[in-house]
């Protein structure tokens, strides 16, 4: 139980810490960034579907069957995405923006953040208490979609008339909250013997969700070409790739 607790809670601590990232993305010029922030979208897509199919459903089939249960824990799930992306972070404002007034969308931006990462910090807790193998694949799965997540978010506060320190401290406070996610995870997870079957495929329902709805239309957004489209198909079976290569640690 220790070593549950020591992985879970140095891999969510490292998760977190990917929160100031974004300060780094804004010492490149924006037409470079954005360039780059479609590869990492691309491998971020492939690593989480990799991880929802090849680690996340195997391991729920295998320890209940691929029944109704898991079928409708997957959905609930996409659901829950859903209603965090559709009710908490999304919001329109027509007042300039500055320091003095930051848009709501903003804001909203922030508390819709920090639900997610409370989300994300359930899903490693109980990942870890799963088995070990499977708490280091999903870490890397969070770390894979954290990094062009964490730079978006960071845009967004700036956009939204806030400075680039206090942008940088608030977006690390909403990370934060995947630590208590964790937490509550190993703890409700020693107490409750049904926590697990239900997170595992309830994760990936949530990896569905933000691959298939948040990152896959971002590519769709970018002018066709046949280089790019290539180098993003690349990018986006390396990291499904790199999911599998995690199956020879189980």
């Amino acid at each position: 139980m220790t070593v549950v607790w020591l992985y879970s809670l140095v891999s969510v601590i490292l998760v977190s810490l990917i929160s100031l990232i974004g300060v780094l993305a804004f010492s490149l010029k924006e037409e470079n960034l954005k360039k780059i922030l479609l590869y990492l979208v691309s491998f971020s897509a492939g690593g989480l579907f990799g991880h929802a199919f090849i680690h996340m459903i195997p391991e729920a089939v295998g320890e209940n069957g691929f029944g109704l249960q898991v079928s409708l824990y997957i959905l609930i799930g996409i659901i829950t995405s859903f209603i965090v992306e559709k009710f908490l972070q999304w919001r329109h404002c027509h007042i300039p923006t500055s320091e003095e007034h930051p848009h709501s969308f903003a804001y909203m931006n922030l508390f819709g953040d920090a639900v997610h990462n409370f989300i994300d910090g359930l899903i490693i807790g109980g990942s870890y208490l799963a088995n070990i193998p499977l708490g280091i694949a999903t870490t890397l799965a969070v770390v894979f979609h954290e990094i062009p997540q964490e730079i978006g978010d960071f845009g967004v506060l700036i956009y939204g008339g806030f400075n680039k320190s206090r942008a940088i401290f608030l977006n690390f406070s909403t990370a934060l909250t995947a630590i208590f996610g964790t937490i509550v995870a190993l703890s409700v997870g020693f107490l409750i013997q049904d926590f697990i079957p239900f997170l595992i495929p309830f994760a990936a329902g949530n990896f569905i969700y933000i691959a298939g709805s948040d990152l896959i239309p971002e590519l769709r957004k970018e002018e066709p070409g046949f280089l790019r489209s290539a180098l993003q198909l690349t990018a986006f079976v390396l990291g499904v790739l790199m999911l599998f290569s995690l199956v020879f640690l189980e």
